[in-house]
């Protein structure tokens, strides 16, 4: 059966807006494409929008030679970091939702306090602190200031995604002899797959994009790329192209994340992942 008129129109018109605020969002990397493919004399804020008239990968190469140690210092930290602070929210969430304790509440309240405290609030405490126990400019120590950044958040989508595990399947399991921990392992473990590809990659994200943290706790030989990346212009003169290629190798291993698993992240989303 055809649509109505009206809703084959309202549907146009929708497409139409969706295709519009995708070239808007899409206008920086398109802007990053063509300068880094340019040549030094065509980097001109007059031509910012004009094709290049030759192709420069030579940028590209120049960027990745002076970013590569960043790169791999970039996934060396967010890796584990994404992966502890998700086991560590998943196994907290668990417990602040179907272990019911004195005070739990009061307890979950508090942690949650984690996620609006300003980074800038505790930056001289926190390097004291990791001068103190000899983790400052180390990737050791910026993993651990993100997992511990990261609880608060993932503990709330786990917990709130846990709420929706039917209670009469951990009874069952209960009957079966299993314990809380056995509970988690071999029945709420296994459901929790959508909720961790959207903690993963929320973490993933978080910890990659960081610059605060890392430029105040990390050396010269342990930057990431976010620091590396501000600091790839000159003194004097500003390679526009290289820098712009620059940038768009840096964004690249977020980009492919959302686009190899943007899937998987919307499934999560509606799984419940988010509600509560």
């Amino acid at each position: 059966m055809t649509p109505p008129l009206s809703r084959r129109l309202t549907r146009l018109v929708l497409y139409l807006l969706l295709v519009l605020m995708a070239v808007f969002y899409l206008l920086p990397v398109y802007v990053l494409l063509v300068t880094g493919l340019k040549s030094f004399a065509e980097v001109d804020l007059q031509k910012m929008w004009a094709l290049p008239t030759g192709i420069y990968f030579d940028n590209f190469i120049a960027a990745y030679e002076k970013l590569a140690p960043n790169l791999w210092n970039s996934l060396r930290m967010v890796v584990p970091a994404a992966l502890i602070s998700s086991v560590v929210g998943s196994v907290n969430g668990y417990v602040f939702s179907k272990w019911k304790f004195r005070f739990s509440e009061i307890i979950f309240t508090l942690l949650l306090f984690g996620m609006f405290i300003p980074y800038q609030s505790i930056l001289i405490p926190l390097v004291q602190f990791m001068e103190w126990v000899g983790l400052r400019g180390s990737i050791s120590g910026l993993v651990m200031v993100h997992v511990i950044y990261g609880i608060a958040i993932t503990t709330l989508i786990f917990r709130n995604y846990y709420a929706g595990v039917p209670t009469e399947v951990l009874e069952a399991g209960r009957i079966d002899g299993a314990g809380l921990f056995g509970l988690y392992r071999h029945i709420v473990f296994p459901l929790s797959i959508p909720a961790f590809v959207v903690v993963l990659i929320w973490q993933f994200t978080q910890a990659y994009n960081d610059f605060l943290f890392a430029v105040v706790l990390t050396s010269n030989q342990t930057w990431p790329v976010t620091v590396a990346l501000n600091n790839l212009a000159g003194s004097q003169i500003v390679q526009w192209n290289v820098q712009m290629a620059g940038a768009l190798l840096a964004a690249l291993p977020t980009l492919l994340v959302y686009i190899l698993l943007g899937r998987f992240f919307l499934r999560g989303l509606m799984a419940g992942a988010l509600k509560g």
